[in-house]
């Protein structure tokens, strides 16, 4: 099988990206590394046409498919957004076009090489999963990310509800890590009205100012502007930094809080973990929490590693779990989540 860098690097068409930000320059930098060159750049309408990025001039689609006509896209960038999905769907009936896969945050992409060197890990998680709707999800990934061919993900796209209808909440008590509005929390009532309790945690000042805000009304809810580790400290995190957005180059330093610490009044039966990145230092400072088995909600897309790691690591300490994967609308592979019951 050949990878999506192998496979450029083969061949001979044009290759124009679409998009610039933070996801452009890391397709781009992985393109200069296996010296795969580009021939253009084209952005949406209002979106830095006009200005320059990687040598070229930022222009049309238009204007690059009357210039080559038959060409290749790369799609760099990412959303939930049903007009921007179909717009790239559209071009995609139009030209040969990929979603190169490039890891949320740093660290290694997850091309063929990655693959073969880490085989057994994803094997041994392939078959930890309790049904066959969650390998296929995990399998559709894996092919995703090694060739960018968005069908990979068309194929296996499953609404919200499916989700809460395997977590199956009553009653719980609920950690919301990575709160960012309080959209999660809005979420979660709607399907827990007989909560117990909320603790919700936003470490972006700006996003925490809107979460408290959001659920001012609330009743039984805790707001806590940390971010969430394997230890208490201090780390540095980019600032207005929102879900899903470029990191804007700016830092500030926030406190951090372990899973065990915030649960020492209130022990969390349901836990959601969306924290860019932070999810295996979230699970390591909440193993003894954890071993009591509360459900757990676990975003699986920042890292390419995370595919095994995160799951390994919870069967490690809790060997009783159940294991389900599921997949929500978006491109390129966002919204990708292991559930544990």
């Amino acid at each position: 099988m050949q990878d999506i860098w192998n496979y450029l690097k083969s061949n001979n068409k044009p290759i124009v990206l679409y998009g610039t930000g933070d996801g452009a320059d890391k397709i781009y930098k992985r393109l200069s590394k296996d010296d795969i060159k580009i021939s253009g750049v084209f952005a949406s309408d209002g979106f830095k046409k006009g200005k320059t990025a990687y040598g070229f001039t930022v222009t049309s689609y238009s204007e690059l498919k009357e210039k080559f006509g038959d060409m290749i896209i790369l799609v760099c960038f990412g959303s939930h957004l049903d007009s921007v999905i179909e717009n790239v769907l559209r071009l995609e009936r139009e030209n040969e076009l990929y979603l190169p896969d490039v890891p949320v945050c740093d660290g290694e992409v997850f091309d063929l090489a990655f693959a073969k060197k880490h085989a057994d890990e994803l094997t041994q998680v392939y078959n930890m999963l309790s049904d066959e709707k969650s390998k296929r999800v995990f399998e559709n990934t894996v092919y995703f990310k090694l060739t960018g061919k968005s069908s990979y993900l068309r194929e296996i796209e499953s609404d919200r509800n499916e989700v809460f209808e395997l977590l199956a909440l009553k009653n719980e008590n609920f950690l919301d890590l990575g709160a960012f509005n309080g959209d999660t929390v809005e979420e979660f009532m709607k399907y827990c009205p007989d909560y117990k309790n909320i603790v919700a945690l936003e470490p972006d000042a700006r996003n925490f100012r809107k979460l408290l805000q959001n659920t001012e009304n609330i009743k039984n809810i805790t707001l806590i502007n940390k971010a969430v580790s394997d230890k208490r400290g201090i780390i540095t995190i980019s600032k207005n930094k929102g879900r899903g957005n470029s990191l804007t180059g700016k830092t500030v330093e926030i406190e951090t809080a372990t899973i065990e610490e915030i649960s020492k009044e209130t022990v969390p039966t349901f836990i959601k973990m969306d924290v860019e990145g932070a999810e295996l230092s979230a699970i390591t400072g909440g193993q003894e929490i954890i071993k009591n088995r509360p459900k757990l909600h676990v975003a699986a897309y920042h890292r390419s590693e995370d595919l095994f790691t995160l799951p390994l690591k919870l069967k490690e300490i809790c060997p009783d779990y159940k294991i389900y994967m599921r997949k929500h609308k978006a491109l390129p592979a966002w919204d990708i989540n292991f559930i544990f019951i």
